[in-house]
């Protein structure tokens, strides 16, 4: 008997054809989102969900620089023009400085654009928490136009007199946050490469206050300026450094003074005469 050999192989696979090729293939988007995290542009939807409830005019606000260590902390609020709203917005983070002038320009000349700046002092003062959200209210009061909602980037609300929402990550969800990111960033921006005029040498123009390693090499070397905060630790230990007469002894709590010395060894001296 004679056997069919091919009859015993297993079958082969079929040939691929380029369609099939093509739908194995993951496409290159899909393939990248699983990699990578998903970014999701702010929208103008919450705005709108307001709007068709009849609320009307709705801000946005959010601040820059509360992580420097010098410079001010610039608030923005931005109530957007539903029909004029510039293309490209998006959290000032995710955007090139030019972008970011180019945006700065037009959120100006299209919305209401109110700006309010918490000092230096004000920051030693109250701590950068407080100091932030007093300039953000600042800022939502001194729009044009009173709103009759405030989206804010963060945690906290504000004091405000109209509904005030806070947004966890707001820059990058919600547009009106998203242009008063930009106003705010731009603003703070120019403030810095005006304040390197002043203080050359620390490099304000490039790393606007933050605390890179450039800006912590000329604490170092030259020790602070009137503009840089004075409670933040790298600040504090170049001060300790430069201008220790300006640092305050810390009390030391269990420290025995000499007359608390004096008051316990005359204790002692009745109490053994008592004896």
């Amino acid at each position: 008997m004679i056997r069919d050999k091919s009859a015993s192989k297993p079958a082969g696979k079929a040939p691929r054809t380029a369609a099939s090729k093509k739908a194995a293939k993951p496409s290159a988007g899909k393939a990248g989102a699983k990699k990578g995290a998903i970014i999701v542009a702010p929208s103008f939807r919450r705005e709108r969900a307001l709007i068709k409830r009849g609320v009307w005019p709705i801000a946005g606000c959010d601040e820059a620089g509360r992580g420097p260590l010098a410079g001010p902390v610039v608030a923005a609020a931005v109530i957007l023009d539903p029909d004029r709203i510039p293309r490209g917005i998006d959290d000032s983070k995710r955007l090139s400085a030019d972008e970011r002038e180019k945006l700065f320009d037009k959120i100006c000349a299209t919305a209401q654009v109110s700006v309010a700046v918490a000092s230096r002092s004000r920051i030693d003062r109250d701590n950068i928490l407080r100091a932030s959200l007093w300039a953000l209210k600042r800022a939502v009061v001194a729009l044009p136009e009173a709103p009759r909602h405030v989206f804010v980037d963060g945690r906290d609300k504000l004091d405000t007199a109209c509904d005030c929402e806070a947004v966890i990550g707001g820059d990058g969800l919600v547009l009106s946050i998203a242009a008063a990111s930009i106003v705010a960033k731009v603003t703070r921006d120019r403030l810095m490469c005006a304040l390197a005029q002043d203080c050359p040498g620390y490099g304000f123009e490039q790393h606007k206050g933050y605390g890179v390693p450039e800006h912590l090499d000329a604490l170092n070397r030259l020790g602070p300026t009137v503009h840089h905060r004075s409670f933040f630790a790298p600040v504090a230990a170049a001060r300790a450094k430069h201008m220790p007469w300006t640092v305050e002894p810390v009390q030391d709590l269990f420290a025995v003074t000499e007359v608390e010395l004096q008051v316990e060894t005359s204790v002692e001296i009745d109490a053994s005469a008592n004896l």
